[in-house]
């Protein structure tokens, strides 16, 4: 109701300005007033349910707007308050610490409070006097930000910590960035105050509590990932990169990115291992600053990637010397997560190229040792596989290598190498439980599928070469592909969505553009690959059934056009020929397979709310020519089992599907045919609602 103030035009009172200050204010002070009963009589602290804070706030901040100044002077008054009371209990003498627990769980609600009003600029007009007010807010939030930190590391509260983020997130996205003139009043009274005169300055203040953070905070999860979240959205835009690499504090981050700096970089067994993620998201916005200025200088970034050439050389010297395996272990988590954020981050030619001349040759093996030695502790072999997946995505164009550089081979090569070890050694595990399945094998193997997809699809890899030259990488990987495939059911395959969701992708290439793989498959494992398919073409997951799709249309178009070429025989293609028989001869041994399908593709068109229509009707198509009888005889039941009246516009339909399309598969017949199948779906539709006196039948007739 309140964002739609400033579009009612009607002269009647609506009253939203008398009570929408009074229902802010309700909110604020019952916060405020929860507090101290949730610190003595030791309830849950809806602080620590942050998803709905910021679900409640997110509505707060439209609201709070309604009558403004009201809000502003309230809030005003009970921060300076509740700030007052706060640092005379920091005086040693007068410390109760309940009562310091109490007033730094208001002080935490009174940040995201003030950040979240802040943040209301954007939902809602604002004037210049609203900005001079958000200014007076913020002045307070950032003075508290200095005696927090000079406390550090004495005093310290995750909850303010993480509410200052908040806060700052919400300030970085109001006054700070391109679309702000730098003149907006919140600088006034901050310029008065803090010295604070526009976002030049802010952004050193947001950096300053940046490093500030990374150094103190190591063992604190949550503010470390979120700290590193508002240093990684800091570093998205152009310009404010080119604003962020003038701060000291950056310059200094880009040179000391080491643990004795940062702590949370450290590999001590006091950290979990899952609190090495946040590594990624460090390195991609450190590269990210690194980029800006870099250029072609190979000497900067060999001195930006120091400390992890120092750790790798580590790594080597233990692996020869077999000792503190468990520190290995670790660094090379570390390791492989940072690559990781750096690789992200690198999204042109050149740098990409100065990323892999200095992996390869030297440090790419030591990763393969790693998962060789480590497959079955998926702590360690999952950010080692998803750094190759990384690698292997040629975002940007990225990949594309000098036309007398080997690289893209060379980085084929290893990610088949890693691989085919991984693929073997996980398939020594044997059977695994229900809930260890997925850990412990599938995911690793949903992420060399990603990887291979990046391999086939980037563009930077002629197959060919492979065996051209005799080399088996290529056809070791495929194999790879085949052991893993067939180690998982086919339920696992749909019910896992990242399995899903990498494999069908991955299938979807190789039937472009490596059907002679598909078709020399043994027939057991054809099978298996017809039957993925046409279990994924009923799944609810239109990223699943869009590939499943287009899988079955290459295949069939493979399989037409042999038959096609067969009626002519030339001479030539005697060994295309004789693959594109293995084919036809697995598919008149097993006829149930497309007809299967086909049934599968009516039914979606006719009963369901079909959302990839396009890409139903591509493979439809095929599968109607090829099996005209079938078709007939589906046609045939679904009119049949329909009461007379409807029958004969059924059959008109069925007669309009086909109207014009000839007995090809060019681009020009399947569009007639898709725009047909539009229409038919349309009438069909019509046709069976227009009585309801029987309930349509489904047309599956291999059941």
């Amino acid at each position: 109701m309140v964002a739609s103030v400033p579009f009612v035009k009607s002269t009647e009172p609506h009253l939203l300005d008398t009570y929408a200050p009074e229902i802010t204010k309700a909110f604020i002070t019952s916060r405020l007033e929860s507090v101290a009963i949730v610190v003595r009589d030791h309830l849950d602290d809806p602080l620590d349910d942050t998803a709905t804070v910021f679900q409640q706030l997110e509505q707060l901040c439209t609201v709070s707007r309604c009558e403004y100044e009201k809000t502003c002077a309230l809030l005003v008054q009970l921060f300076d308050q509740n700030a007052q009371n706060y640092q005379n209990l920091l005086h040693p003498s007068s410390g109760v610490t309940v009562d310091i627990t109490i007033q730094e769980g208001r002080l935490a609600w009174l940040v995201y409070l003030v950040g979240t009003v802040v943040g209301g600029r954007l939902t809602y007009t604002s004037t210049d006097e609203h900005d001079a007010m958000d200014g007076e807010l913020s002045c307070r939030v950032f003075q508290l930000i200095s005696l927090m930190d000079t406390g550090l590391p004495r005093c310290s509260n995750e909850k303010i910590e993480l509410a200052i983020l908040w806060f700052l997130d919400q300030f970085r996205k109001t006054y700070v960035g391109d679309q702000l003139q730098r003149t907006s009043k919140v600088y006034a009274r901050m310029s008065e105050v803090l010295g604070i005169t526009d976002d030049n300055h802010v952004l050193e203040t947001f950096v300053t509590k940046i490093v500030t953070n990374l150094k103190y905070w190591g063992r604190c999860e949550p503010v470390i990932s979120r700290t590193l979240q508002f240093l990684n959205d800091l570093s998205v835009g152009y310009i404010l990169l080119k604003k962020l690499v003038k701060i000291d504090a950056v310059k200094f981050m880009l040179k000391n990115h080491t643990s004795e700096h940062f702590p949370f970089l450290g590999i001590s067994d006091s950290y979990s291992l899952s609190d090495f993620r946040c590594r990624t998201t460090f390195y991609t916005a450190l590269t990210r600053l690194l980029m800006v200025d870099l250029g072609e200088d190979e000497d900067e970034f060999e001195n930006f990637m120091l400390p992890l050439t120092v750790a790798f050389e580590t790594v080597l010297q233990i692996f020869n010397n077999n000792f503190k395996q468990e520190d290995v272990k670790r660094m090379l988590i570390g390791l492989a997560r940072d690559l990781r954020g750096i690789a992200f981050a690198l999204n042109t030619k050149t740098s990409y190229t100065m990323l892999f001349d200095w992996m390869y040759p030297t440090y790419l093996p030591i990763l393969q040792n790693a998962v060789e030695r480590y497959y079955g502790e998926p702590a360690c072999t999952t950010p080692i596989l998803k750094l190759m997946a990384e690698l292997m995505q040629n975002r940007s164009q990225r990949l594309n290598f000098d036309v007398s550089s080997p690289n893209g081979i060379l980085l084929f090569r290893e990610a088949s190498k890693m691989v085919c070890t991984y693929g073997n050694q996980i398939l020594s595990l044997g059977s695994l439980s229900k809930d260890q399945i997925y850990p412990m094998k599938l995911k690793g193997i949903s992420i060399c599928y990603s990887a291979l997809k990046s391999a086939l699809c980037g563009n930077y890899v002629s197959f060919g070469v492979f065996k051209l030259y005799g080399d088996n990488h290529f056809d070791n990987v495929l194999q790879a592909f085949v052991k893993m495939l067939l180690s998982v059911s086919h339920s696992d395959l749909l019910q896992y969505r990242k399995l899903s969701q990498s494999y069908y992708p991955l299938l979807e290439c190789l039937t472009q553009d490596h059907m002679s793989f598909i078709i020399n498959l043994e027939p057991p494992v054809l099978m298996y690959v017809l039957t993925s398919i046409s279990e994924g073409l009923t799944t609810l997951d239109t990223v699943v059934s869009s590939s499943c799709c287009t899988s079955l249309d290459y295949i069939v178009t493979y399989l037409f056009k042999h038959i096609a070429k067969e009626g002519k025989k030339p001479l030539r293609c005697r060994e295309a020929t004789q693959a594109g028989q293995r084919l036809l001869h697995f598919m008149q041994q097993n006829p149930d397979v497309l007809q299967q399908m086909m049934s599968v593709l009516m039914n979606t068109i006719v009963f369901e709310d079909c959302r990839n229509q396009w890409s139903v009707s591509r493979p439809l198509l095929g599968l109607i020519l090829l099996n005209e009888k079938y078709f007939s005889e589906l046609r045939a039941s679904l009119i049949n089992s329909q009461p007379l009246a409807r029958q004969e516009v059924l059959a008109q339909c069925f007669r309009n599907l086909m109207e014009g399309v000839e007995q090809n598969l060019s681009i020009k017949n399947r569009d007639r045919f898709t725009q047909n199948l539009s229409v038919f779906r349309r009438d069909v539709a019509e046709a069976l609602r227009s009585d309801g006196s029987t309930e349509p039948c489904s047309l599956d007739m291999m059941s």
